[in-house]
């Protein structure tokens, strides 16, 4: 018997409801699915005839092709010229006649799979169920154990492409009925019912399936599955397990349902288990590192993230995108100063993970500046490749902000408006142009670049919240920047830095209260050096002074080369 891949493929191509207008290849005149041609003899009369089926098909006429066809093989009884004519009638959608080309091709090749095969399609693809019933059975039934599952399978795509989907499974359930005690029958009929919606049957058949092989792996997730509800469905898992520890897939599937309900310690206890019994897993390993660097627990982060990067020996992974493992390495290197071994990690970032690679790129430009390489860095983010205009404008920004960090800032705006040049409605262009005049105080330039992004994306918050800042801090049409604020704050609402520009507005009008809620809680949600200045200023007028003293001085630790910091606690006249 041929392998089930082999069996499965014509097959599988008729059973189709719908073919494309495309030209099938031709039989190899040597042998079709193992039948040997008849003795007819070849004669020229019959070679034109199937020429003319062969050019009326190229010309677009696939029912003058079948008929041809179809009446040659007739007359030669060659099962070649048989299953050519199938295939004709097949792709140009002519089902009742392919029916009739493959009964032929059967009749012709009574020891041929292929023509059985396609005979059984066609009589599923039209719903001549009673047909095939027969024919289907007959293939259960021939099958060996080994491949058993496998027909099973097969048998079942074929029936679910029935029109009619409750007769289609009527007869899977029939056809199973004798295979009731094989897992994959079991399950296959557990499914059925979960798809009819009778899911009580649907329990009953997965259970009874895990019952009579409690060490199937494939019947413990599906009666999870089924279940539906979360907790019953872990603590399915969970029995399982205790049973079969070892069972690889099933603790794969419960690591992830209690990552899914955010029980993290426990989800990263399970993987662990799985990665002592298989030290190489990648799922394990990757997993592990993401959850421990989401712990901060950094170091296990790195030990494991670096692991499952070396099981990939430069092969990229088909499970999952390798570049937020190569991501966090970077980050947890540059957070401890390593900075060689940070840009190390990102040149590792491939270049097919197009969004990902362009965002390595950028940091590993950032880490370059910061290391004085302010020209090779500026050369990394001009060399690299990009996929579209947006990822170049993105490059170009994070040029110019290179460059406005250097302090070169009128650079920096040479860099942005000679690309505003081309891309005059770029938002990223407009944002980044608007940010560089505030800083040559050309206040009235950044407030038309962002009076122009509110008209292109009204729905972006940081012109609303870029422009009202800027007035509070200059002290400017403070009713103005409020709402500016608000309007941004009503798009993004839980972003730290907006509601630190709504606390500043709100102290600079005299609202010292309420400046001090909206700050706190800004300062809850990002404890950044700036919010952290803000929030000390309020805290120094409300008559807190020490309180503030302590604040500064914590930010002071974190970032002492901080402008608004060092620019507050300079007004003020404070030292730490």
């Amino acid at each position: 018997m041929k392998t089930i891949s082999t069996i499965l493929t014509l097959s599988a191509l008729l059973a189709s409801a719908g073919y494309a207008q495309a030209a099938p290849q031709a039989p190899n005149p040597a042998s079709v699915s193992g039948e040997a041609p008849p003795n007819a003899q070849l004669t020229n009369e019959v070679m034109y005839k199937v020429l003319a089926a062969e050019l009326a098909f190229q010309r677009g006429d696939a029912f003058a092709a079948y008929a041809t066809m179809l009446s040659v093989a007739r007359g030669t009884g060659d099962p070649r010229l048989a299953r050519r004519a199938v295939e004709f009638a097949a792709a140009g959608s002519l089902m009742t006649e392919a029916l009739k080309a493959a009964r032929l091709w059967s009749d012709l090749a009574p020891r041929s799979e292929e023509a059985a095969q396609a005979l059984v399609g066609l009589q599923v693809a039209g719903g001549r169920l009673d047909e095939a019933k027969q024919a289907l059975a007959r293939q259960l039934s021939a099958a060996s154990p080994a491949i058993l599952p496998a027909v099973i399978a097969n048998v079942q795509r074929q029936l679910a492409r029935v029109q009619d989907r409750q007769r289609g499974m009527a007869l899977m359930r029939e056809l199973l009925e004798p295979y009731r005690d094989l897992v994959d029958a079991q399950l296959t009929l557990a499914q059925i019912a979960m798809v009819s919606g009778d899911r009580t049957t649907a329990l009953r058949e997965a259970r009874g399936a895990l019952e009579k092989h409690p060490a199937s792996e494939l019947a413990a997730l599906t009666l999870a599955q089924i279940v539906g509800d979360k907790d019953e469905s872990a603590k399915v898992l969970a029995d399982f397990l205790k049973k079969n520890p070892r069972a690889r897939e099933a603790r794969l599937a419960y690591s992830r349902m209690l990552f899914e309900q955010n029980r993290l310690a426990d989800a990263k206890r399970e993987f662990e288990t799985l990665l002592q019994q298989y030290p190489q897993d990648q799922t394990a390993l990757y997993a592990i590192g993401l959850l421990s660097a989401q712990a901060n627990e950094l170091a296990d982060a790195e030990r494991y993230l670096a692991a499952y990067i070396k099981t990939l020996n430069g092969v990229p992974d088909r499970e999952r995108d390798s570049t937020q493992a190569l991501m966090v390495l970077a980050q947890i290197a540059e957070q401890r100063g390593d900075i060689p071994a940070a840009l190390k990690w990102l040149e590792m970032v491939d270049g097919s993970a197009q969004g990902s690679y362009i965002g390595a790129v950028m940091k590993r430009a950032q880490l370059t500046a910061q290391g004085g390489q302010l020209d090779a860095a500026r050369a990394l983010l001009q060399r690299a490749d990009v996929a579209s205009d947006d990822e170049r404008i993105k490059l170009i920004v994070s040029e110019a902000q290179l460059l406005r960090d250097a302090g070169r800032v009128r650079e920096a705006m040479q860099l942005v408006e000679e690309a505003l040049e081309s891309h005059a409605d770029s938002v990223d262009l407009l944002y980044e142009h608007a940010m560089l005049a505030e800083k040559e105080k050309q206040f009235d330039l950044m407030e038309r670049q962002l009076r122009k992004m509110m008209k292109l994306a009204p729905d972006n918050q940081h012109s609303y919240n870029a422009l009202g800042y800027s007035l509070a801090e200059r002290n400017l049409r403070l009713p103005e920047a409020y709402d500016l604020i608000k309007k941004a704050m009503s798009l993004a609402p839980e972003d730290p830095y907006i509601m630190d520009s709504l606390g500043w507005v709100e102290f600079r009008l005299g609202r010292y209260e309420q400046a001090e809620t909206t700050l706190r809680r800004a300062y809850g949600l990002k404890p950044d050096p700036e919010i952290a200045a803000h929030l000390g200023e309020v805290l120094w007028v409300l008559g807190r002074e020490e309180e503030a003293r302590t604040l500064w001085r914590n930010a002071n630790a974190k970032d002492p080369r901080n402008a608004t910091l060092q620019g507050t606690l300079q007004r003020l006249q404070v030292k730490l």
